[in-house]
């Protein structure tokens, strides 16, 4: 049967049976369900290891479906583990959603069990590890990018930052500095409108000092409005951000307004610029990587698709010697 969505293949309703890895995908031996590929219809008949499976109504793509039968109360498992529980007798073939899976907290009682899966690494021998181009810095660190930052301290300089870092992707600008990776601006909706010891503010603050002191990072700028909650010298206070010296810091309403604040930081930054670019890509151990997962919005296939990807490639660089943060 054709589609009418562009793209999408309809499985056939017909008594053929299909192969199940054709049209679904099943994550485990253990697994009470598979994952549809594509729309099952109706009467879809599912070849499996253990026989057949009759598609009993519409499974969309990315849902489950049943392959084996889950009277109810009893755990319905993906992944190998255990995702609900069946709140009705569950028949194979059926699709599986929160009409007939759910979980009630208040009657589970949980295992907690901390390291049972514990495999010592097999760690290549330092001798033989890969290595990348990377930029070392004064601190022992390695940087994959060499970037200088414009950072705001309140959303009132956010626009700056933005005007300034845009004068740096004329690439006729950036010539004369072939180490530098480029100009970023870090702009920010908070930094007023809370106080002193406010979990926001003291958030702010510390993502602002993560930023200037990544290893990414050679040099910085932060533009300031100048009556902001957020006020650079109780940033650097709290946060020993600069390293004992003051940052380098212009605040629109001592500096002429917004648009000589955007020159001035044009040209703080074109004074940063040759120190950045002193720094060269030199081979480094692939066991200086530190490289953070960052969730993107879970969906039906993050399980299928990314987060395995991720973690295969988290294994090897921690072979390497490398980390992964999770």
């Amino acid at each position: 049967m054709p589609s009418s969505m562009p793209g999408v293949q309809l499985t056939t309703s017909s008594r053929e049976p299909v192969d199940l890895d054709q049209v679904a995908v099943r994550l485990h031996d253990a697994d009470d369900v598979v994952i549809a590929k594509q729309p099952l219809l109706p009467r879809t008949v599912l070849r499996t290891s253990d026989g057949t499976v009759t598609v009993s109504r519409m499974v969309p793509p990315g849902h489950k479906v049943a392959i084996r039968a889950v009277a109810r109360g009893e755990p319905v498992r993906r992944y190998g583990q255990i995702i609900g529980f069946a709140i009705e007798d569950i028949q194979a073939g059926q699709h599986v959603h929160n009409h007939n899976i759910a979980v009630d907290a208040s009657e589970l009682k949980l295992d907690y069990a901390f390291g049972e899966d514990f495999r010592e690494v097999d760690y290549v021998p330092e001798g033989e590890r890969a290595t990348f181009q990377g930029f070392r810095r004064a601190d022992g660190r390695v940087g994959t990018r060499n970037y200088v930052a414009v950072l705001a301290t309140v959303n009132c300089s956010s626009s700056a930052t933005r005007r300034v870092a845009e004068h740096f992707r004329d690439s006729a600008v950036m010539a004369p500095f072939p180490n530098v990776d480029g100009v970023l601006a870090f702009p920010t909706k908070g930094g007023c409108g809370a106080h002193y010891g406010s979990s926001d503010l003291g958030q702010l603050q510390r993502t602002m000092a993560g930023i200037v002191d990544h290893p990414n990072v050679a040099a910085y700028l932060i533009l300031s409005l100048g009556c902001e909650v957020n006020q650079p010298d109780h940033l650097f206070e709290v946060t020993d951000l600069g390293n004992g010296h003051k940052p380098l810091v212009l605040t629109i309403q001592q500096d002429g307004g917004f648009q000589k604040t955007v020159e001035k930081g044009i040209e703080a930054v074109k004074a940063l610029l040759p120190q950045a670019d002193g720094f060269t890509r030199e081979p480094v151990s692939a066991s200086e990587l530190v490289v953070a997962l960052q969730c993107g919005g879970s969906d039906g296939w993050s399980g299928v698709t990314a987060n395995p990807a991720l973690g295969y490639a988290g294994d090897l660089i921690v072979r390497q010697g490398g980390t992964i943060v999770l």
